[in-house]
């Protein structure tokens, strides 16, 4: 995944580094995703994008891959942001 705003939320809020941040990316495959981290994450993609995440939507971003299907419903192209 190149340097886009959604890799430098999943980063920022789980401590990794942004090289690590694929779209395979998957809740609770790193320790580093964990439930707490989980809502730091959706709190830094909702002020970096913009958006009010429903609760259906953050019980189901289990992914970066879901994450960016989830904001493409908000209208939002995570690839070109």
């Amino acid at each position: 995944m190149s340097q886009t705003k959604l890799a430098r939320c999943f980063a920022e809020a789980l401590g990794i580094q942004e090289q690590a941040v694929t779209d395979e990316l998957a809740y609770q495959t790193i320790k580093e995703w964990d439930s707490v981290r989980h809502m730091a994450l959706v709190a830094i993609i909702e002020q970096t994008f913009n958006v009010m995440l429903d609760t259906n939507d953050i019980i189901a971003m289990s992914s970066v891959g879901k994450a960016k299907a989830i904001l493409a419903k908000y209208g939002i192209d995570c690839d070109a942001a």
